[in-house]
């Protein structure tokens, strides 16, 4: 009887989960109306995760026998499978169950592995083993009340897609418009990718609970703001209290308890000691917890670092102690992304071009990076005749006593959350195709040589240094955030934006004349000609790399079957070059027989010659 009223519960509960979440980005046309904010959706996905549970099964077949076993914990909402392919496909199914008690059970019910040599340790990572041989399977229903699995929301759903059927799905597009759309849809991290990224950071967080039970293991950066692609990494910050910066209403006027914890006193100064913290946390990461493997400690950095692979979720991870402005930053982002639907689809055509470009590169170094890309599309949307973004200045001076964020260094991260209340409205009704000619036209002609970017205030400023590039740190405003980008890369991307708006613009006039004058007769078009790879390696800008007329190294090597007067090996670029050059050779050589002659001369009327002649 318990069994009965728990499958039919379940079949209600599955019914009002797919009505909720089954399409969760259908509203994305209307982004403005009726989204949640940055801290509900953060929440919503803290919640998701401590209802959720990820087991390895042999292949996907093994997902009805895998549900009928976990259904005896609880009511199962929703079911994801993905693979890790190393040597071979790992399989996975990641399942929400209703309540986070039912997952919890799920999880105590696991056994430590007596096959390994290894310390147990509680995790929501199991591993579903096959059934022993006349072992006891649990009970059944009756066959007419058994109830068929709901089907699995998402088949390797962690796949990226190749790159030759995401160029065919946007060579099919009627337009520009459709393929920079297209694009964003493909590439986008989906609702799997930000399921499993809040799994890892729930694992970290339990792992410490029992000493540090306030613990908070929080994702920020690209996996949550709204412009992660599939397969970015994740970013984590761990605090050991639940301080984040804030403080609300509730607990300001609240009175203190009497009853105060003792507290082992740190003698040395807070970096020093958040490296000694990580480096112990690096140590537990890389004992115990199941999935974690490759830790590096980087803990001399800016921002110290742990960075590790976890193999069961296929996902980079860099976790740190001290980086609240980054997660402020992801909430400043996510809100950008969120006022107006052409923002995310802009970037990403933007971050594609880049990349395809070599302007970007996955290791950090003296180009730019994703996150000054993207600074200076949101910069670009500020400063348009009819402004798509507010500034961040305009957001700061919305802001009421609840919006109040400060870091533990005392840098001011308090901006309004509240966008209905930001009122701003933009005008801009530009196209998609449009804003991305604007893109390239207007940092074509930017001087990047005297001004610098604020996000802030939404124009250009007087460059307080003299670094190639200034982005001002929208939350850290002594800080430029392109500071590493070098002297070249920085002309490179001057010279990369002038000829994508001359590709652009050509490719738009094409797609608008009257149908049968601008048939396509190439399979690349539109966006697949902004994104192609060049067939050389990078161009290097003239200022830098003048063009020679000649190879000095063909000047002076001897070839084997030539002697070395002959210039028969040399190749000159036409006719013209080889009378330079050989008016040249014909000028020294005459130079180095008159100083052979004077040095002669000046040898023989010496004295010494004088008197040995004698």
């Amino acid at each position: 009887m318990n069994s009965l009223v728990r499958r039919t519960k379940q079949l209600s509960l599955w019914r009002t989960y797919c009505v909720k979440y089954s399409a969760p980005e259908a509203s994305s046309p209307s982004r403005n109306a009726g989204r949640s904010n940055y801290e509900e959706f953060i929440g919503h996905h803290q919640r998701q995760a401590r209802r959720s549970i990820v087991v390895q099964v042999s292949s996907e077949k093994s997902y009805a026998e895998l549900y009928n076993y976990c259904s005896r914990f609880g009511s199962i909402l929703a079911a994801h499978h993905y693979c890790v392919r190393q040597d071979e496909a790992l399989h996975y199914v990641l399942l929400e169950y209703a309540a986070p008690d039912e997952a919890a059970a799920a999880i105590d019910a696991g056994v430590s592995n007596g096959e390994l040599a290894g310390v147990p340790v509680r995790s929501p990572f199991l591993w579903f083993r096959a059934a022993a041989a006349g072992g006891r399977r649990g009970p059944k229903l009756a066959p007419n009340l058994q109830l068929t699995p709901p089907n699995l929301l998402s088949l390797d759903g962690t796949r990226q897609m190749e790159q030759a059927h995401l160029l065919a799905i946007m060579r099919s597009a009627p337009g520009i418009e459709e393929q920079v759309q297209l694009l964003h849809e493909h590439t986008r991290l989906n609702e799997l990718g930000i399921r499993m990224r809040f799994l890892a950071a729930l694992q970290v967080q339990l792992a410490i609970a029992g000493m540090f039970p306030a613990a908070q293991a929080q994702p920020f950066g690209s996996s949550v703001n709204g412009f992660g692609r599939m397969g970015c990494d994740l970013d984590l910050i761990l605090r050991f209290d639940n301080d984040m910066g804030a403080r609300s209403p509730l607990e300001a006027s609240a009175e203190p308890s009497r009853l105060v914890y003792h507290t082992k006193e740190n003698l040395s100064n807070g970096r020093s000691q958040t490296q000694r913290h990580m480096e112990c946390f690096g140590d537990m990461l890389h004992l115990f917890l199941p999935g974690v493997c490759h830790v590096r400690r980087i803990l001399q950095a800016r921002v110290p670092i742990i960075k590790y692979r976890h193999e069961h979720l296929d996902l980079e991870v860099d976790l740190s102690m001290s980086n609240l402005t980054g997660f402020y930053m992801s909430e400043l982002l996510y809100m950008f992304g969120e006022m107006d639907p052409r923002v995310r689809p802009l970037t990403f055509s933007i971050r594609r071009w880049a990349q395809t470009s070599g302007l970007t590169n996955p290791s950090p170094g003296r180009w730019i990076s994703n996150f000054s890309l993207t600074c200076l599309v949101m910069f670009f949307l500020q400063q348009l005749r009819h402004p798509i973004l507010p500034t961040i200045g305009a957001l700061a001076k919305a802001a009421e006593p609840g919006d109040s964020r400060v870091t533990e260094d005392g840098i001011s991260c308090t901006f309004a959350r509240d966008m209905e209340r930001v009122g701003f409205k933009s005008r801009n009704q530009s196209s998609l195709s449009d804003l991305l000619l604007q893109f390239f036209e207007f940092y074509s002609q930017f001087d990047f040589h005297n001004r610098a970017i604020s996000l802030n205030e939404g124009r250009g400023l007087s460059k307080p240094d003299h670094s190639a590039m200034y982005i001002v740190n929208p939350l850290e405003q002594q800080l430029n955030v392109s500071k590493n980008v070098s002297l070249e890369e920085c002309e490179r991307l001057r010279i990369e934006v002038r000829n994508a708006a001359w590709v652009l613009e050509s490719e738009v006039e094409s797609a608008s004349l009257p149908e049968g004058e601008g048939e396509r007769q190439e399979l690349s078009w539109g966006l697949l000609n902004l994104f192609k790879h060049p067939e050389k390696a990078v161009i290097r800008p003239n200022m830098f790399f003048k063009p020679r007329m000649v190879e000095v190294s063909d000047l002076f090597e001897e070839k084997e079957a030539a002697g070395p007067m002959s210039t028969s090996a040399i190749t000159y670029k036409n006719g013209s070059v080889r009378q330079q050059v050989q008016s040249i050779k014909a000028a020294t050589r005459s130079e180095l027989k008159q100083l052979r002659g004077s040095a002669s001369s000046a040898s023989t009327n010496s004295p010494k010659n004088r008197r040995s002649s004698r």
